[in-house]
């Protein structure tokens, strides 16, 4: 009995100790797994052939006249717009279009004081790609024998001569006032041009002949003589397009339309 115990107990012993103690592995097996592990010389190889020859296209592209630009092309703007686009890109023709940077030439046409927005594109193999959004004068800014055109938001983008632009509404400066192409107009007419970009954007700005600003008090003149009275500088769009609807009922026949008010809408 206490032969057959101890065997049994030996037995429950060798049992335990196989279940919590695994048997090691040996040192060669844990490296030949992770031998799997490591690429292969083949494919190092093939990897850095594939970079050199990216590399080595990049340089072509880079350093030869293969796409060597040939035509700056200018889209969306004027011809006279145009011309100047073409002239301040002229230094970018010979040059690769791999190595132009088209952050750096948008910059340079987002100067031009007609220019509101560019943006610069590749067309393969040598073509570059300017497309322009300029500027919309609203007004043509008179002092003198002098005469500018100007944005909605008083931006000066061009000097015109005297007598040119007469679709567009009239505005004069106080006699000393300083002009300057790219610069902005005396802010007391700011609000004036403000109101003729909005209304354009109402429909009216093509009958609109001239802007009054008697003190804070904005009054736009239409060519047929109605005045659109528009009150302090807010709400201007909505003062436009409800003028507008007011000028559809009564036609010419009302010298004034005030609308300063816009809530109570008055046609003398």
């Amino acid at each position: 009995m206490v032969g057959g115990r101890s065997e049994r107990g030996s037995r429950r012993h060798a049992g335990a100790a196989s279940v919590v103690v695994p048997f090691p592995r040996d040192a060669a097996g844990v490296r030949l797994d992770l031998v799997r592990f490591v690429p292969s010389g083949r494919s190092l190889l093939a990897t850095f052939g594939v970079l050199v020859a990216i590399g080595f296209a990049y340089w072509l592209a880079y350093s030869t006249p293969v796409f060597a630009v040939d035509k700056v092309e200018v889209r969306g703007a004027s011809p006279e717009l145009g011309r100047e686009v073409s002239l301040a890109t002229r230094d970018l023709v010979g040059r690769s279009l791999v190595a132009i940077d088209a952050g750096e030439v948008e910059g340079t046409l987002r100067a031009l004081p007609e220019v509101a927005g560019v943006s610069v594109d590749r067309a393969f193999p040598n073509t570059l790609v300017v497309k322009v959004a300029p500027e919309r004068p609203v007004a043509v800014v008179r002092s003198g024998t002098s005469a500018w055109l100007a944005t909605g938001a008083g931006k000066v983008v061009r000097e015109i001569e005297v007598g040119t632009h007469r679709g567009m509404p009239r505005l004069w400066l106080r006699r000393g006032a300083t002009i300057r192409v790219g610069g902005q107009i005396p802010g007391g007419l700011i609000s004036a041009t403000r109101a003729l970009a909005e209304a354009r954007a109402a429909g009216l700005g093509g009958r609109v002949k001239g802007v009054r600003l008697p003190g804070d008090e904005l009054t736009l003149v239409l060519r047929h003589g109605t005045e659109i009275r528009l009150g302090r500088p807010a709400d201007v769009l909505m003062k436009l397009v409800i003028a507008r609807k007011v000028l559809a009922l009564v036609g010419g026949d009302a010298t004034h339309i005030d609308v300063s008010v816009p809530q109570r809408p008055v046609a003398a």
